[in-house]
């Protein structure tokens, strides 16, 4: 079975000034991303907006993901909804449109029982033949995976790997020493990428990817080559952009970043708003710190 690794940057979702998905743009990020040597891209997530997609826009976005990509890295994509029948309907959208693999987040506003999301996901993986990453985001859904529910669910053939936006390191070690050979821990708290992949870890789905994957993927061609302390330099990269996010809703720090090197993707869907004047210029004077320093 499909075994994910490396850096996957957790796309955005470019849109034009009317507010619909910006082709052209998605394909030059997805063109930005193969050529910084990133070793898959994840579309469709929450930097990506997917809980603000229509499914007919997800399909699109997907396929032009797919079509861009070429075969040259796989193409992840999100189908998690909040009931099981949509999460499977989408998922096998996805099978036809040709997607690597799917990550399914749990579901959200209903407060599960582990027992529920095991069987949520149990029922998904007997449904599709996709490889699927569970994907845990407890601060946005409200619904945790335990490990020794995504223990349970690595027994399945086709369950491969989770994502952990846990934000907990610890959360991440719990899992690496409940996981199997056959079963991927991936990371998706960028602050986390070099820790996780000292700890075992099979690397990340990272959002600070989409503005600067050249660095984001030598975190993990660095700590490859045994060189920690370069990695470490590497991985310390990050923090400013990261240390940016609170100044707005997701994903409109990140956006706004992408804007700033001329990557126009637009603005956050609404309800998300712009940011401020005041938050604009403040990224923009972090953007400008990246350029000067040579790491975009």
């Amino acid at each position: 079975m499909f075994k994910p690794y490396g850096i996957i940057p957790a796309l955005v979702t470019p849109f034009t000034a009317e507010g619909d998905v910006n082709e052209p743009v998605l394909r030059k990020l997805v063109g930005n991303m193969i050529d910084a040597g990133c070793h898959g891209i994840f579309c469709l997530g929450s930097n990506g907006e997917f809980f603000s997609l229509s499914q007919e826009e997800k399909v699109k976005v997907a396929q032009i993901a797919v079509e861009e990509a070429n075969g040259k890295i796989p193409v992840y994509a999100g189908t998690g909804a909040n009931s099981t029948k949509e999460t499977i309907e989408l998922t096998k959208q996805m099978e036809e449109v040709g997607v690597t693999a799917v990550s399914v987040i749990t579901p959200y506003f209903v407060k599960l029982s582990q027992d529920e999301l095991q069987q949520h996901f149990k029922l998904i993986a007997e449904a599709v033949n996709l490889p699927i990453i569970l994907y845990n985001i407890p601060g946005l859904t409200g619904n945790s995976l335990s490990p020794a529910t995504v223990i349970k669910l690595a027994d399945m053939e086709n369950i491969v790997a989770i994502k952990d936006s846990s934000g907990s390191f610890d959360n991440v070690l719990q899992l690496l020493e409940a996981s199997r050979d056959n079963f991927t821990v991936l990371v998706g708290t960028d602050s986390l990428i070099l820790p996780t992949l000292m700890a075992g870890g099979g690397g990340a789905i990272a959002a600070t990817a989409n503005f600067m994957p050249k660095v984001v993927v030598s975190i993990y061609e660095k700590w490859q080559a045994g060189d920690i302390e370069g990695a470490e330099q590497e991985q310390r990269k990050l923090r400013a952009l990261r240390n940016a996010f609170p100044k707005g809703t997701l994903p409109s720090v990140l956006k706004e970043s992408l804007n700033g090197i001329g990557l126009q993707v637009g603005d956050p869907r609404l309800p998300v708003k712009p940011l401020s004047e005041k938050a604009k210029k403040e990224v923009q004077e972090i953007v400008q710190d990246y350029k000067s320093a040579g790491y975009i």
